[in-house]
């Protein structure tokens, strides 16, 4: 008994020793596997992955912080650049300087000023950021005439008039799916894609779809095509699922094409709980969620491949 006792001990210890061994290489896994995570149309998704890779406290993981500067979702870029600042690592330096003097939010250009200042105290260095502008709101009471500080949209936050930044227009809007859905059907889902991406569109402020604006201000034109790559409506275990698949496709005003992005989007109800007259619904939520879940990817996206 004591012998099996003994051996049983000393097993446990080499499995310890042996799981010790392998964890910076499970760490590398992990970090892989939140890195893919980033690029998810579910900003759930990325904000979890981004969380998970703050906590991890590797130094590995500087690179998708980095990339996550740049999420269309300010919230977590203002978690990426927090958790850039207690990683210390001098390499994430520029992109948290940029981020801090060139973001549209408030909250990330704190969070990245924060974290350039802990980033740069770590490894000794001067940090050379300009001084927080004074807006007439804060010295109302002394400097009533002053004019307010306004947003460059994506270029100094310290500009002083605002403009778009991107000419977008809508060439096309179709229903490509593979399955036997009739013209008309085909007809209402590009539709609803159309509706969809120009009220989109037409609320970011960074962007115009008039053609004057543009020439005013030299912006070079995107046209941009959607069409439904997959749409299929099944029982999945105790839901009926509505599943949607798009593709974004980006050329420029002589038809050239340039990138595209694709997404997709899932709409369920429970089986207890589903009638056929909630198709027609789901249908039309499952395409709306995966345009809205492209589009924050697509201004950014719009944004880097644009020359103004």
């Amino acid at each position: 008994m004591r012998g099996n006792r003994l051996g049983r001990l000393i097993a446990a210890v080499a499995l310890a020793t042996l799981m010790v061994g392998n964890r910076p290489a499970e760490a590398g896994d992990r970090i892989a596997e939140l890195t893919v995570s980033l690029s998810s149309s579910s900003e759930k998704t990325r904000l979890s992955a981004v969380l998970a890779l703050a906590r991890l406290g590797d130094k590995r993981a500087m690179k998708p912080l980095v990339t996550a500067l740049q999420d269309p979702n300010p919230q977590i870029r203002a978690v990426a650049a927090t958790a850039l600042g207690k990683l210390g690592h001098k390499a994430s330096l520029p992109a948290l300087k940029t981020a801090a003097t060139d973001d549209v939010d408030d909250t990330v250009r704190k969070s990245a000023r924060e974290a350039v200042a802990a980033v740069s105290k770590r490894n000794k260095l001067e940090s050379d950021l300009p001084a927080v502008p004074v807006t007439s709101d804060s010295v109302a009471t002394t400097a009533p005439q002053a004019r307010k500080s306004t947003t460059g949209f994506g270029r100094s936050p310290h500009a002083v008039e605002d403009r778009p930044d991107l000419f977008v227009t809508v060439k096309g809007t179709t229903d490509d799916s593979p399955g036997k859905a009739d013209k008309a059907t085909r007809r209402t889902h590009g539709d609803i894609l159309g509706a969809t991406l120009k009220d989109a569109l037409r609320t970011a402020r960074q962007v115009t779809m008039v053609e004057n604006d543009a020439q005013r201000w030299g912006i070079e034109q995107r046209q941009l095509d959607v069409a439904v790559t997959k749409f299929e409506v099944a029982q999945n275990g105790n839901y009926m699922e509505v599943a949607v698949e798009l593709r974004l496709a980006i050329s420029d005003d002589k038809g050239k094409m340039l990138s595209f992005l694709s997404g997709g989007a899932k709409v369920q109800v429970p089986m207890s709980k589903y009638r056929a007259t909630f198709l027609p619904n789901m249908r039309k939520e499952a395409l709306e969620g995966a345009l809205r879940g492209l589009f924050d990817k697509l201004i950014v996206h719009l944004r880097q491949i644009t020359t103004t």
